[in-house]
């Protein structure tokens, strides 16, 4: 049975640094355990990543240090059920925008008495070697739970949403976010920032963990100082193409 090192660091009032894999490879979340992040979000919203084909880089995450977390596609039960057995130390959900929605979500991937979360014999359960009580107990108590702001809606229900008990985290999509004020990809537009900023004292005033999307060391630290202290930064897919431009210009600029 897994103890959640990143949970227990989020709670006890640090700041995590994390990343996050779209691309199908266990080799990549391997590089960035070694590298030193303390999670990495597995995307199975954006990436082609599913619940069978995160079972190698969740192990690739436990094997080199880092606490695997998978971000699934949308709020159901059985998708959410399946990415828990396969042994994800938590769960990223997108579009929470409703009190409702957050309850729901809860209740998914909760066992007995905080939700009706399926029991079954399978990986995250030693397959069927651990105390079945002892399990689920832990699993509910060390399961880190993130909800996404990244809607409109979701920030007029902001309050209600944080309070929703269960939740540990509140991540903010400024990306997403711009899209639902109809600003798409202006991430620095006055307004995006107020909506972050209001998600912030929501989580402040309900105990919640808040957390927020950058694509930089630079942002990374200026959201840690403002109080945001769940901070994934960059994609791989981004990292990495972002990285060979500049070394193909480098080599093109080369005078002979």
């Amino acid at each position: 049975m897994f103890r959640n090192s990143l949970k227990k660091k989020l709670y006890a009032g640090e700041v995590s640094f994390g990343t996050f894999v779209a691309i199908n490879s266990a080799d990549i979340v391997e590089i960035c355990g070694i590298a030193g992040f303390d999670f990495v979000v597995l995307d199975g919203e954006h990436g082609y990543i599913s619940p069978e084909t995160s079972l190698p880089l969740i192990r690739a995450a436990e094997a080199s240090g880092m606490t695997p977390i998978v971000r699934v596609c949308e709020n159901s039960e059985s998708l959410i059920l399946r990415t828990l057995d396969v042994g994800a130390h938590g769960i990223h959900i997108p579009q929470i925008n409703t009190v409702e929605q957050a309850k729901s979500a809860i209740n998914y991937v909760k066992y007995f008495p905080k939700g009706t979360r399926g029991v079954s014999f399978h990986r995250a359960c030693g397959y069927g070697m651990y105390n079945i009580n002892e399990y689920m107990e832990q699993e509910n108590d060390e399961t880190l739970v993130v909800f996404h702001c990244e809607n409109v809606l979701a920030m007029k229900n902001i309050d209600d949403i944080a309070a929703t008990d269960g939740l540990d985290v509140i991540i903010f999509g400024p990306y997403d976010m711009s899209q639902s004020m109809g600003i798409p990809g202006k991430t620095n537009d006055a307004s995006v920032e107020e909506a972050a900023q209001h998600m912030l004292k929501a989580c402040q005033r309900h105990g919640k963990i808040a957390g927020i999307y950058t694509n930089d060391a630079i942002s990374a630290h200026k959201r840690m100082k403002q109080g945001f202290r769940y901070l994934p930064v960059g994609v791989d897919c981004k990292v990495l193409s972002d990285t060979y431009s500049e070394l193909s210009k480098s080599l093109k600029n080369i005078k002979l």
